[in-house]
């Protein structure tokens, strides 16, 4: 939901995350293969990073390209807020977007203010699409981001990877404004984003990729 509690600086393992009921195997995803994991036993390199991101690319770049092409993938959702007047998930156009630097809450005036689902990318220059690191949600957009926040470790220990192995790194955020007002239904829709996405910085889905750097 965004409001994480800190983490283990090793998170080992692949276990997928407990379908809630109702939803059937519509999010079920198949796991990484173990060849295919990062062992943080070796030492970080680029190559060891880049394979990690592209891991991750492959998955979610068949969501991104959804976005100029029929939403196969959206569409099948529909069903979860059949009871809404509007289906959110129907306007979730993240690359549409406009993308913000991490320090935005610096700004004299926060360009975002009330309810959103915000979305934190990297735009490696290697790989077609961005990758989306992590999904969280919101009631008071020009806040959230201050003070403490479990992601903020892992995209800085992330940054600091990139740079370390020379590889570029140009995370951003973007906030979903046209979102559910009431806190239940808007982290029920972040949490159908989180499952149809995998981010690799929420809480739900670190495990699945098994990160090669410390999160302090």
């Amino acid at each position: 939901m965004g409001h994480d509690h800190p983490a283990p600086a090793f998170l080992r393992g692949t276990k997928s995350m407990t379908t809630p009921a109702g939803q059937g195997n519509l999010f079920d995803q198949p796991l990484a293969e173990s060849s295919g994991l990062i062992e943080r036993s070796l030492p970080l390199s680029a190559e060891l990073l880049r394979r990690w991101q592209e891991r991750i690319h492959q998955f979610q770049a068949p969501l991104f390209s959804a976005q100029f092409g029929p939403r196969n993938e959206l569409a099948q959702q529909q069903h979860l807020f059949a009871s809404d007047n509007t289906n959110p998930l129907s306007s979730f156009q993240p690359l549409q977007l406009r993308p913000l630097p991490l320090s935005f809450w610096r700004w004299p005036k926060s360009p975002h203010q009330g309810s959103a689902i915000y979305l934190v990318m990297d735009r490696p220059k290697e790989l077609d699409h961005p990758i989306l690191l992590y999904i969280g949600e919101t009631k008071e957009a020009d806040r959230r981001w201050k003070g403490e926040h479990d992601c903020k470790a892992y995209l800085a220990s992330y940054q600091e990877a990139c740079m370390s192995t020379g590889l570029n790194c140009r995370t951003s955020i973007r906030f979903w404004a046209d979102v559910p007002q009431g806190t239940r239904p808007r982290r029920r829709l972040e949490q159908t984003l989180i499952r149809l996405w995998q981010p690799p910085f929420n809480k739900e889905t670190r495990e699945r990729w098994s990160t090669p750097f410390h999160a302090n």
